[in-house]
């Protein structure tokens, strides 16, 4: 029988942080949280083990939840033929990471939830992501699923653990290529144009066919690419869908910032959830844009983004939320879309009527209901035109309206915010901010890059100085991943670059070291995705592939390189030659898979540039040079400050032991650029300097 609550609670997952495992305290299912209770228990019991893995803001999570998790003749199977855990994929990667493997390799797909049957030792025998409670149109129910695997445990065992051995053997990662394999090079970047330029859709925008994907490093990557070959197509591929995406439903319109994906091919109607990592990314992409293209458009997205961001999924004390749900009140996207008659009612039949007809919302409608999802069909250009309205009149107009709206809406129920900080994500979006701050000269981005960088390593640092992984209600658990290390590193860079703070270049050497430590794989080459101090799970994996997140090992690789470059540290450059090395052949296979990677390939092909700033960081006349370097869109650089005087110098010098070589003046800033290792003569002009970075 279900058994009944106890202190307002049906099982154990009460007592945890994750606001996903929180969603499922309540559940007659007897959950356990992933740990050495739970396996102990199945040993004790003599019961597989039904693995549930999925996150807060998963609509499809909440559906199972809903039809099986919450459903009493569920839990009665659950509870009396297995032990139930539910893992949060967000907190324990490392698990999601390997038994999504074994459902990818055992069905073709993957995806949340994530539902895994195993023995008491961990090893998978049986794997899928949504089941329905009961059998309809193709799909196994989960009841039917359930009862079979039971019956199957107890008078065919020995087949399951021969099922069970088999995957796991086959899950164990596998030597590729060989530190000493040759790295990539120009062929492997032109593959890969060439492998985009195939996927990608001409009419829409993107790569693909729906459901479609931000991915962007595939952008950034192609504007790279187009320095490189101004007469490919990367920098038409790269505007096409920037603009497209800004245009259609995955962009809300209202509150600004990225939707997930987007299920159609014509980025129209989105996955509402918006993940922390997509804003980062994204505003990354459209920041750099930017700069290659001197286009404002592109920049006032990144700023768009930022304003979401700081303004929703930011903590009072600096650090960043990890995402907002799809569903509202039960229903997916419900938040988020609109009739003619509630815009009117807001914005008056004269404004409304422009605005409907700006965002195409319609009496039919787009979406459930004959809700309309707000988009673009014509650009405001192409708009006022066609209405015969000034264009400022028109922005005016628009910008107005979205403003009220926004403030009706908030008054609408909002979808969860899972409010967890994770160290991975936050370095992403440090990184962002910092970048956001130079090239679109706004200070704001710095202070919220830097706040939040000072909550991390304040607060998600154990007792014995390693990173950890989550913080919620003033609980900080879990050590860190690859991810976790490699992406504050690049936060910690992209802030010194944007601040010339050297406790941002120290602190980030420092987390590069114990990354290394921690991960490095002495053998093969490359960084484990766990390492000392992590759980010990049936493999360990090593990533390269560049998915919804860029691998810890592509975002490691520039990172070394970046570091070598400033610090001129030669350990670092034998490290990076042995990491591409390890990844070579995966790569130069199938680059298109990997395009973060190949920003560090791009790197090494170069050209490439170091750039020394000397002077006094009190005068308006540095500042002026460090603006002009900002302004550009330059990759393959690394940016150095070497303060004329203080401790501030001395700690520069320690860091980066060249710089005592180059002389810094009170009251005239000097700019040296290195490019292919040859030097150019100091530069003291703006016109001087842009003509070097030219």
């Amino acid at each position: 029988m279900v058994e009944q609550k106890q202190n307002g609670f049906k099982n154990q997952l009460a007592q945890e942080k994750s606001p996903y495992l929180l969603q499922h305290a309540d559940n007659p299912v007897h959950w356990l949280p992933w740990g050495s209770d739970a396996f102990a228990k199945a040993k004790a019991e003599d019961k597989p083990i039904f693995l549930s893995i999925g996150y807060a803001t998963c609509h499809w999570c909440h559906v199972m939840a809903h039809e099986s998790f919450e459903d009493d003749e569920v839990a009665e199977i659950l509870n009396t033929h297995f032990v139930s855990v539910k893992v949060d994929r967000e907190e324990r990667p490392d698990v999601d990471k390997i038994y999504m493997s074994v459902c990818q390799a055992l069905t073709g797909r993957g995806g949340w939830p994530l539902t895994v049957l195993m023995t008491p030792e961990g090893k998978p025998f049986f794997a899928g992501s949504y089941f329905p409670k009961t059998s309809r149109m193709g799909m196994p129910g989960l009841m039917d699923v359930l009862n079979q695997l039971a019956t199957m445990w107890q008078n065919d065992r020995n087949r399951i653990l021969t099922s069970g051995d088999k995957i796991t053997e086959a899950i164990q990662p596998q030597p590729v290529g060989g530190t000493s394999a040759q790295i990539p090079g120009i062929g492997t970047l032109n593959k890969a144009f060439n492998q985009l330029s195939q996927s990608f859709d001409a009419r829409w925008g993107g790569f693909g066919k729906a459901p479609k994907f931000p991915s962007p490093h595939n952008f950034t990557f192609l504007l790279r690419y187009h320095q490189r070959d101004t007469g490919a197509t990367a920098l038409e591929m790269v505007e096409k869908t920037l603009d497209a995406m800004r245009n259609g439903g995955i962009f809300d319109q209202v509150g600004l910032g990225f939707h997930r994906y987007s299920v159609d091919d014509q980025w129209l109607v989105p996955h509402f959830e918006k993940m922390l990592y997509d804003q980062a990314l994204l505003a990354m992409a459209y920041t750099e844009c930017h700069q290659a293209t001197g286009k404002d458009r592109f920049g006032r997205v990144a700023r768009e983004i930022f304003t979401y961001v700081l303004r929703d999924m930011t903590d009072p004390q600096g650090g960043f939320y990890s995402a907002e749900d799809a569903d509202s009140e039960g229903e997916e996207g419900l938040f988020y879309v609109w009739t003619p008659a509630e815009v009117k009612a807001c914005l008056g039949d004269e404004q409304g009527d422009l605005f409907c007809r700006f965002y195409n919302v319609s009496d039919d409608g787009n979406f459930e209901g004959g809700k309309s999802i707000l988009h673009m069909t014509f650009s405001p250009e192409v708009f006022s035109k066609r209405e015969g309205i000034e264009l400022q009149q028109l922005l005016t107009e628009l910008e107005n309206a979205r403003e009220k709206l926004f403030h009706l809406r908030e008054n609408r129920i909002h979808p969860l915010k899972d409010d967890k900080i994770i160290t991975s994500w936050n370095g992403l979006m440090i990184a962002a901010l910092a970048k956001g701050a130079r090239a679109l000269d706004e200070p704001l981005y710095a202070e919220a890059a830097e706040k939040a960088a000072d909550f991390i390593l304040k607060n998600l640092v154990s007792t014995n100085g390693r990173l950890l992984r989550r913080y919620r209600e003033k609980e900080a658990a879990l050590p860190a991943y690859l991810n976790d290390y490699a992406f504050m590193v690049w936060g910690l860079l992209e802030l010194y670059e944007a601040t010339f703070n050297v406790f941002w270049f120290e602190k980030a050497i420092s987390l590069n070291r114990e990354m290394i430590d921690i991960f490095w794989d002495d053998l093969n080459g490359g960084l484990f995705y766990t390492g000392k101090g992590n759980e010990r799970l049936i493999t360990r994996s090593k990533e390269i592939y560049d998915g919804a997140l860029p691998s810890g090992n592509s975002v490691a690789a520039l990172n070394f390189l970046r570091l070598n470059r400033m610090t001129d540290d030669t350990d670092l450059a034998g490290k990076l030659e042995q990491l591409m090395g390890a990844f070579a052949e995966q790569v130069t296979h199938y680059p298109m898979a990997h395009t973060q990677f190949l920003a560090a390939v791009d790197f090494v092909v170069g050209p490439s540039r170091e750039i020394v700033i000397a002077g006094n960081p009190n005068l308006d006349s540095t500042l002026v040079m460090a603006k002009k370097i900002n302004e550009k869109f330059l990759p393959n650089k690394v940016v150095l400050f070497r303060p004329n005087e203080g401790l501030a110098a001395d700690k520069c010098i320690a860091l980066a032991p060249f710089l005592k070589d180059i002389p810094s003046e009170e009251q005239v800033p000097t700019v040296y650029v290195c490019e292919q290792y040859a030097c150019k003569a100091p530069i003291r002009t703006l016109e001087d300097l842009e003509a070097a970075l030219s």
